[in-house]
């Protein structure tokens, strides 16, 4: 269905700004009823911001990050050729785009059949779906993956699982790290006797042009947006490093008590909570509809419960 023309919300920005405008379709469902939604996505703004406005939404996306591949990866350059020597046992591969970088990396020194050769001779571990995608279509065995929420917690329990297949004892275990380290898998791997590599491919840096994220601090503080949806656990460092750059971090974390504030999945959950942030639901499943369709299913009640809360 097409979009009807942006009707005026009580906060928008023209297009060059960078933040893209709210939309609505004739057939919305009307949960959020009007309610102003905040996305921090980047990638896919736009498909939020068409979420969002499906489910009665005025939508603003702020792009809070971009993804960055390591030119000068020493690790991933390292990786390849150890691999080709025979120097793992066990890779473990933690997301979609991640497993694609590396491949990009090794084949500046390899073919990319002789990197995937390489991988099919060690035990293939995936941390959920998106790397399972890439892996499959390279026709790489994968030995054991993790089930939603597709947390670290989820990995080692898949990995305990197997044990007898694929123990972890004096094995040489690589990992993919995508875009922030994660010391709690490391740690859980090398307390099961792993010998741990890791392995990062991409970084996550902020956008280029963090005006609309600035603008949109700015609207939380201001109370003029009513739910914020957080995708990833790095929107949140984003978001609390530029607020914290701009002396606002003390006036979002206010506004944000009386906002709904909805997470993805639990590692994020964990990285809000962590800034001392309360997450009000997470979705069944971590998929950006689920997210958009059930923080809409129940918007209403829990803003009423915490501005009642807050009055």
């Amino acid at each position: 269905m097409p979009c009807t023309p942006a009707r005026s919300f009580a906060w928008k920005k023209p297009l060059d700004s960078g933040i893209i405008p709210g939309m609505e379709t004739e057939n919305s469902q009307k949960r959020f009823a009007g309610l102003r939604v905040l996305s921090l996505e980047s990638r896919r703004g736009l498909e939020m911001a068409k979420l969002i406005a499906s489910h009665g939404g005025a939508p603003t996306v702020a792009p809070s990050m971009r993804e960055i591949p390591l030119e000068t990866n020493i690790e991933a350059l390292a990786f390849a050729r150890n691999l080709a020597a025979g120097a793992f046992d066990v890779v473990i591969f933690l997301t979609g785009v991640g497993t694609r970088a590396l491949s990009r990396v090794a084949e500046t020194i390899y073919p990319l059949e002789q990197f995937l050769a390489d991988l099919r001779k060690v035990s293939i571990v995936a941390r959920g779906p998106k790397p399972v995608t890439v892996l499959r279509e390279w026709n790489v065995p994968v030995a054991a993956v993790a089930p939603e929420p597709n947390t670290w917690r989820e990995l080692l329990r898949a990995l305990d699982e197997n044990a007898a297949a694929l123990p972890l004892q004096g094995r040489r275990v690589a990992v993919q790290e995508y875009g922030v380290a994660n010391p709690e898998l490391l740690a859980g791997l090398k307390e099961r006797g792993a010998l741990v590599t890791s392995v990062p491919v991409y970084e996550w840096a902020l956008p280029e042009d963090t005006g609309p994220l600035r603008s949109a601090i700015l609207a939380i503080s201001r109370n003029e947006i009513d739910v914020i949806l957080f995708t990833t656990a790095t929107q949140a460092d984003h978001l609390l490093q530029i607020a914290a750059e701009m002396k606002q971090e003390d006036a979002l974390r206010r506004a944000l008590s009386r906002m709904l504030v909805a997470s993805i999945g639990p590692t994020t959950s964990e990285r809000l909570r962590e800034f001392g942030i309360a997450p009000d639901l997470e979705p069944t499943h971590p998929k950006m509809g689920y997210l958009v369709l059930e923080t809409a299913q129940r918007s209403a009640q829990i803003l009423r419960d915490k501005r009642v809360a807050h009055s």
